[in-house]
């Protein structure tokens, strides 16, 4: 091997200025510390363990660290459906009222930050695909404005953690209004938690034991699960969030659970490793197929990563950022359609997908470098119905520009 190359055919010297600069955002309490992880071409290229996973306690991030992966989840629910679908259990065209009674005869508002009370029936029912997609209609408390934010919170308890079980809340949630008629837009929502508890149905069983017996099992994806059991909390990663008071980092963890909880969300509850996250990562890059075990056909994996949204679908902001400015979204993940429109997020090729969690975990599949990422911190946004005022002052930029800084230097490493 040439002496300025690395493993997977990085140079050297590109990878090598990853640890420090994620040592200086560590070490400027910007955030508490970092597990990433770069494979290409069958092996692994770099694993970084930067800063601490329990700062108090002085304990550092180690490769094996536990993270909530909040997001991260809804790939591998979406898999889980898709998975379904291919046994002709359920279609992308079905109303999921075919399984979910609870949401029969929806009412939309008439104005998304209006009044709950004032609403039109909705002029078709939901399908199996508006959920993949996030065009159902629902929403979070985090991703609206109005009454309806509220609403969320009041009828359904947080995001995470909710005392709610599954049944409670699906009726729940078709209690309340849609933000928008079925197919319209891509609104962020519950919709991947409403697509596990289908699942879930379906299969006659929770769909945390789905997704062990049908994914984790078969892939050998050992540390992840919806709880962290008493012997592997030592490993768990706090969560923590700059304090506007103090301006330094406070720990804001969620409170461990004695027993594996009744409400599994399929759209963020999850707890995971780098290692483990990176065994589904491969084999959604071998589309379907990893070290000999498949879960779904090639075409499957190919349906998933393509672009679903209209062109006036992407006109249309996330988060208050066109964020489609130069991707799309399929069944359950973003996808790069424009690279160059694309380079003031982070970095990638045509084709890559991925989808990020809410605590600033992020992975990344580049079919045509070969390539997984996994950029792993614990680092608090607010889920509750003012998120959207507080996402611009909740984080120092270092925290924020951490995540483009790592994509481009991966990306510079390969020497183009």
């Amino acid at each position: 091997m040439d002496g300025d190359q690395a493993s997977g055919g990085f140079l050297q010297a590109g990878l090598a200025q990853i640890p420090p600069a994620l040592q200086a955002v560590a070490d400027a309490g910007d955030l508490s510390g970092f597990v990433t992880l770069v494979w290409r071409k069958g092996e692994i290229a770099q694993i970084n363990t930067i800063g601490q996973r329990d700062v108090e306690a002085g304990a550092p991030m180690t490769r094996d660290t536990l993270f909530r992966i909040a997001s991260m989840t809804k790939p591998i629910t979406s898999i889980a459906a898709l998975m379904l679908l291919e046994e002709g259990k359920l279609r992308l065209e079905d109303p999921i009222t075919k399984w979910l009674p609870e949401f029969a005869g929806m009412q939309v508002l008439k104005d998304a930050a209006g009044p709950i009370e004032d609403t039109y029936p909705a002029p078709r029912e939901i399908t199996v695909e508006d959920l993949m997609t996030h065009r159902a209609g629902l929403a979070y408390a985090f991703t609206s404005v109005g009454p309806i934010a509220q609403a969320h919170e009041d009828a359904l308890g947080p995001p995470l953690g909710t005392p709610l079980t599954p049944d409670q809340w699906l009726k729940a949630l078709g209690g309340l209004p849609l933000s928008y008629p079925p197919g319209e837009r891509f609104h962020y929502s519950h919709a991947t938690e409403v697509l596990g508890f289908l699942v879930a149905r379906i299969e006659g069983k929770p769909l945390g034991q789905v997704l062990k017996d049908r994914i984790f099992s078969p892939l050998g994806m050992h540390d992840t699960d919806f709880w962290c059991p008493p012997e592997k909390r030592g490993r768990m990663a706090k969560l923590y969030r700059i304090d506007p008071q103090t301006d330094r980092l406070q720990d804001v963890s969620f409170p461990h659970v004695d027993s594996q909880p009744a409400f599994e969300a399929g759209g963020g509850g999850l707890i995971s490793t780098a290692d483990d996250y990176l065994k589904f990562a491969r084999m959604m890059l071998g589309r379907g197929e990893v070290d000999g075990v498949r879960l779904v056909k090639a075409e499957t994996v190919e349906m998933m990563a393509a672009n679903r949204l209209t062109d006036a679908q992407r006109q249309i902001p996330f988060m208050g950022i066109p964020f489609w400015l130069g991707q799309g979204f399929g069944l359950g993940l973003s996808v790069i359609t424009d690279p160059e429109k694309q380079a003031w997020m982070g970095a990638g090729s045509e084709g890559a997908f991925g989808w990020p969690g809410a605590f600033g975990t992020w992975w990344q599949a580049d079919p045509a470098e070969d390539m997984v990422m996994i950029y792993l911190i614990q680092n608090s946004m607010p889920l509750g119905p003012d998120a959207a005022a507080q996402l611009a002052t909740g984080q120092r930029m270092g925290g924020r520009a951490a995540l483009p800084v790592f994509q481009k230097l991966v990306y510079g490493a390969l020497g183009k």
